[in-house]
This record gives structure tokens, sequence and C-alpha cells, in this order.
């Protein structure tokens, strides 16, 4: 089976940008995905020519080779131009012109050619190669990609592949596992797998750098006299004090709860902003507030 024209696979113009290559093959992924078309072979061999197509396009190298015409769309060499003979041989098959070559030898031309392309007069080899690489998508709680945690993601083969999220990856980022892509032939090293990451979006918190930030609700009570309360964190609930005197919009900081610290980088902070909720005043406090005269204003 001939391998398509990856431009054509990823539905683009040759004048396609890195950036134009990159969203045409998340798009396209995720709709032949095997996890979102299970038993579909159709779907099955167009994600394997995803695949094929964004490995070679999203290489700058291999893709100016290709449209040089130096490799083919599955990435193997090409011939150089007229290889074979004069521009195509003649007929006979003996690859050289009738009648005397010229006034070279076989043996002249032989070590010619053998000079110059390394042996290809006598039959182009290829040499040992690397598997070509392999990409995929996958997406990571917002959790995850705080704290780190270790993803399973389902090949198109059928076999599963365990990803190491570090902690702090960032929405977009594409993780390089070496060895995980395509095999390498005549001893040449495998392939690599570019998992390109996309991180979901939390209800609770949001992210500023290596920062966290959350807004919590806090009692009139606790708000006015101060006191502890809950407060839950990436890595679990932990006890804060709010001082009392505490309006809407008060920040406190604790410190390490941010993104986890990774390599150099030191954990970052979580940022609470408070959020005064009166709730439904009792009778105690009604008469309070109707006969209690404020000393200042706001």
């Amino acid at each position: 089976m001939s391998v398509r024209d990856p431009y054509d696979v990823l539905g683009i113009a040759k004048t396609a940008s890195q950036d134009d290559i990159r969203k045409a093959y998340r798009k396209l992924a995720k709709k032949y995905h095997p996890d979102l078309n299970p038993g579909d072979k159709k779907a099955e061999e167009e994600f394997k020519a995803l695949n094929q197509a964004n490995d070679l396009l999203s290489d700058a190298d291999k893709r100016a080779r290709f449209d040089r015409g130096e490799i083919d769309a599955a990435g193997q060499e090409r011939a150089p131009p007229g290889y074979g003979g004069y521009g195509g041989g003649f007929e006979g098959g003996g690859g050289f012109p009738p009648g005397g070559m010229g006034g070279f030898t076989e043996e002249d031309l032989s070590g010619l050619f053998g000079g110059m392309f390394g042996g290809a007069a006598r039959g182009r080899r290829a040499g040992p190669r690397k598997g070509a690489d392999a990409s995929y998508s996958l997406k990571v709680s917002f959790l995850d990609s705080v704290n780190g945690a270790t993803s399973r993601i389902t090949l198109p083969d059928g076999n599963t592949l365990d990803v190491r999220i570090p902690p702090g990856i960032e929405n977009g980022q594409t993780l390089r596992l070496r060895g995980k892509g395509g095999p390498g032939s005549q001893g040449a090293p495998d392939g690599d797998a570019l998992i390109t990451v996309t991180v979901l979006a939390d209800p609770t918190y949001t992210r500023e750098g290596a920062d966290l930030r959350e807004i919590l609700p806090v009692d009139l009570k606790t708000a006015a006299l101060g006191g502890p309360i809950m407060v839950p964190t990436p890595t679990g609930t932990v006890r804060m004090n709010v001082p009392a005197g505490s309006d809407s919009g008060t920040v406190l900081r604790l410190r390490g709860k941010g993104v986890q610290a990774h390599g150099s980088k030191p954990a970052g902070n979580l940022y609470v902003t408070l959020e005064v909720r009166i709730g439904k005043p009792d009778p105690a406090l009604r008469e309070f507030l109707e006969n209690w005269t404020p000393a200042t204003t706001p």
C-alpha cells in the first residue's frame, strides 16, 4: 500500500506554517483517535497516516528534504535524479548505452560513481536508520499538572504506554519519551513518542506561573472576629487563621502550596482570596444590627 502525501493527509497547503500543521494534526487526531473509534479499522488506519504525516512535516529538516524530493512520504531516501542510467536507463536492462559506453569501460564507470555516491552504481544500499517518531495527545487534570502524576495512553495497536507527568507541566507542552516510537532499522535506535499535553480547567484553582489562586467563602463571624478555617489545597486540606476584621477581597498566602517543586524550581504559593458571606441572619443578629450604630462608616 502506497504512502499518501502528508499534506493531503493533514488537509493543508504546502505553504502551511508549523502552527497550521500542529492545529490540523490535533483536530484530526481527536477525530480519528482509536479510543473514540473502537473497532473502526478505517479510523485506525487514518490515525496511523496522521501520525506519519505529522512526524514528517513537524520536523523542519524532514519537511524541507521532502519538499526537495530527497525523501518520500514515508521518510525513506530517494535515489539521486537520473540514477539508474542516463536519465532512466536504456532498453536491454544493462544500465549503460550500447556501443562501448563512450570510451569508458563498465569497470571505469563503476569506480567513478562508486567514489561519488558510495557505490551507488552497484546498487544503493540503505544504512541504519532511526525509527520514526510517533505523536500522541493526552489530557491531564489540573491537579495532576500541579502535583505530577503518571497517566496511561492507548496506542493505535492497542498497547498502552505509561507517561510520567512532571509537576508544573503547562497546557500545550510536549513530552518526549525516547525509544517509544517506531522501530529503527539495521540496529539503529527506535524513534521517540511525542506526547502533547492538554491541561483541563479546574473549578477551584487558577494558575499564575508557579503560584495558584482560589476564592474561599468565610462567614461573617469569622471575618469580623478572626479565627481558624480549613482551606483546600492541591496537596490536601490545611488549617489557616483568618485575621480579625477581614473584608471580602482580603488575600492570604499559603507558602509552598502552589505548583510543587520540580528540578531546580521551588514550590509556588497558594493565594486565598476571602469572600465574606453573611447568610441568613438569625433573630439575635438581626436585633443586634437593628440597634447597632457603627462608630465609623466604611
